[in-house]
């Protein structure tokens, strides 16, 4: 379920950036009134309004889909974050468990033999 929602997150929003970066700006409809190009190409193709109210209305469509993917991912993030926080818990009080019930290794009553390898030899301090 995680990995549908992500893979739909993100091809939605590598389309709205696409679809913002094609849309022309506000400034664009004033170059035209003047006889600059561009503008009789997409009226045809998209009807008689242009594309401007089509791409408009995708870009929106496309944007509430973005925010609630985003809420979607982010409210299962909390939840597997809960679950491994309390699969933590449950093992760290299985593993007390066990250490509580193995038995404390023996403690040895000999002291262990020291090293004849050098003598320790005192070394005079000066006043």
């Amino acid at each position: 379920m995680h990995t549908v929602i992500l893979a739909i997150h993100i091809i939605v929003a590598i389309t709205l950036i696409g679809l913002i970066l094609i849309q022309q700006g506000k400034g664009a409809d004033a170059g035209a009134a003047f006889g600059g190009g561009g503008g009789g190409a997409s009226a045809t193709v998209f009807g008689s309004q242009g594309s401007g109210n089509f791409m408009t209305k995708t870009t929106a469509v496309l944007a509430t889909v973005f925010f609630v993917t985003s809420l979607f991912l982010s409210f299962l993030s909390g939840k597997i974050s809960e679950q491994k926080a309390e699969s933590v818990e449950v093992s760290n009080q299985v593993q007390q468990i066990q250490s509580e019930d193995k038995p404390a290794l023996p403690v040895s009553d000999s002291t262990p033999p020291e090293s004849t390898d050098k003598p320790e030899i005192p070394v005079p301090v000066k006043k």
